[in-house]
């Protein structure tokens, strides 16, 4: 019995988990957990899709979740007219010389025949190129990270709507899995996983350090937003009177004007911070929906079926025609560009870039832990994972807290013991991600919503 409605009964834990958050803490909280809960989903959807479908081990998920972020600011931000006036220029030089270089390249790879000529013509190209790079891009940096630096010190974005960089991004993303996809997909498992990791840990650095472009350890700030702001939602006369509407029961209890009226300013700032977030919630809600869709179309169907054949048996595919290397491409690229728009959808959901927070080993883990929890080659398995160990990462420290104070209730409140114990507390949240996944490995190995085998009759 528990077994046929283990998807309703995850989904349905899932949902009190929430709603328990809503009533001990606040629903602020509760939804804002939501929303970060609904991208999670969508990254893991996103390896899953590479992983589950095809067993390619992405390492890199921090990587193209970055790059979604760049593409959320190059998109949304206003330009730095003083920037572009004083370097423009030189940037676009710059930019022309490396597709020349990439360009000439190319050719030669492709058209010379001689392996002698080719590297010293490529040797010879590279040498130009970091010539005059050196003459445009160098100085053009240098004029731009000065302007303002305590402000703006970068380039700017085309200062479009923020959502149209959830799209952007997926293509941004796409294009350096093909990059990445062309390199390392023809290596083996174990160096697929170490080439990935690599060329995100390469990806984030240039985040962190290329001022010029994304202001690095600086952080952009004050990215627009697709829903409303709470100011001036709490300026507006139709919220102010649908939060009174809603909580009439509660203003009709109070006696005095006065302290009626702060209730009501005070139910307004907490309502406009609801509302807010029950805004992204709906986003995001639609962009899952039609993830979810499309990768439910993709299972099912004959190039689903394929990946999962070349999944289990490389060999037995490889002896039915089938290209191996350009079938994994495809999916990596796909998986690619779903981590992409989840990587933009976070940064329009913080309002900032901060390069410095995508810790490639450690949010990659939890990407992971995310997947292999929810259950491989299951899009509901990986939504629930996104979820299920988000909302535990989350809410692992005050959980952690809460019980230590419990087992240490005895102690007085100044022992030096009880004070260490609820300082360290935090930490508990790795020790904590660690259990749930060698319990689901134990009880669960292949995951609590397991991909549904269909077996011939």
């Amino acid at each position: 019995m528990i077994q046929k409605y283990r998807t309703q009964l995850a989904f349905l834990i899932m949902a009190l988990l929430l709603i328990i958050v809503g009533v001990a803490q606040s629903w602020s909280v509760s939804i804002g957990i939501f929303n970060l809960c609904i991208v999670s989903a969508i990254m893991a959807m996103g390896v899953n899709l590479q992983w589950g479908y095809a067993g390619l081990f992405n390492a890199g998920v921090m990587g193209f979740t970055a790059l979604g972020g760049l593409v959320a600011v190059l998109i949304s931000h206003q330009p730095i007219y003083e920037a572009w006036s004083v370097a423009g220029t030189g940037m676009l030089i710059s930019l022309l010389i490396v597709i020349a270089a990439a360009i000439f390249i190319f050719y030669v790879t492709k058209y010379i025949g001689s392996i002698f000529k080719r590297r010293f013509l490529i040797v010879f190209i590279i040498l130009l190129a970091a010539i005059g790079l050196g003459n445009f891009y160098g100085p053009s940096i240098d004029l731009i990270e000065d302007i303002n630096p305590a402000k703006t010190g970068f380039l700017g974005g085309l200062g479009m709507p923020i959502i149209f960089s959830w799209v952007i991004a997926a293509f941004a993303a796409a294009f350096l899995a093909w990059i990445i996809g062309k390199v390392t997909l023809g290596l083996r498992s174990d160096y697929l996983a170490i080439a990935t990791l690599g060329i995100s840990e390469i990806v984030i650095a240039v985040l962190k350090h290329e001022e010029w472009l994304s202001r690095g350890v600086k952080n952009v700030t004050g990215l627009p937003r697709p829903v409303p702001y709470e100011i001036r939602l709490q300026e507006s006369e139709w919220f102010i009177k649908l939060i009174e509407w809603v909580n009439t029961s509660k203003l009709s209890a109070i006696e005095t004007a006065s302290n009626k009226q702060d209730l009501l300013n005070k139910l307004v700032i907490e309502g406009s911070s609801i509302y807010v977030k029950l805004c992204y919630a709906g986003l995001f809600i639609s962009v899952l929906i039609i993830l979810f869709f499309l990768s439910q179309l993709a299972l099912n169907s004959p190039w689903g079926r394929m990946l999962r054949a070349i999944r289990d048996n490389e060999v037995a595919a490889s002896a039915m025609g089938k290209n191996i290397v350009g079938q994994h491409l495809q999916v990596f690229i796909l998986g690619s560009a779903i981590i992409g728009i989840a990587g933009a959808m976070l940064t329009t959901l913080d309002g900032q870039f901060t390069p410095g927070t995508y810790q490639p080993l450690r949010f990659t883990f939890i990407i992971w832990v995310m997947v292999i929890v929810g259950g491989s080659g299951n899009n509901l398995g990986s939504i629930f994972g996104g979820f299920f160990i988000w909302f535990m990462w989350i809410e692992a420290e005050p959980i952690s807290i809460a019980f230590i104070s419990f087992i240490t209730s005895g102690l007085d409140y100044g022992d030096p013991i009880k004070t260490h114990l609820i300082a360290s507390a935090p930490h508990m949240r790795l020790f904590i991600m660690g259990a749930i996944l060698l319990i689901t490995l134990r009880f669960m190995p292949r995951g609590v919503i397991p991909e549904k085998v269909v077996r011939p009759s």
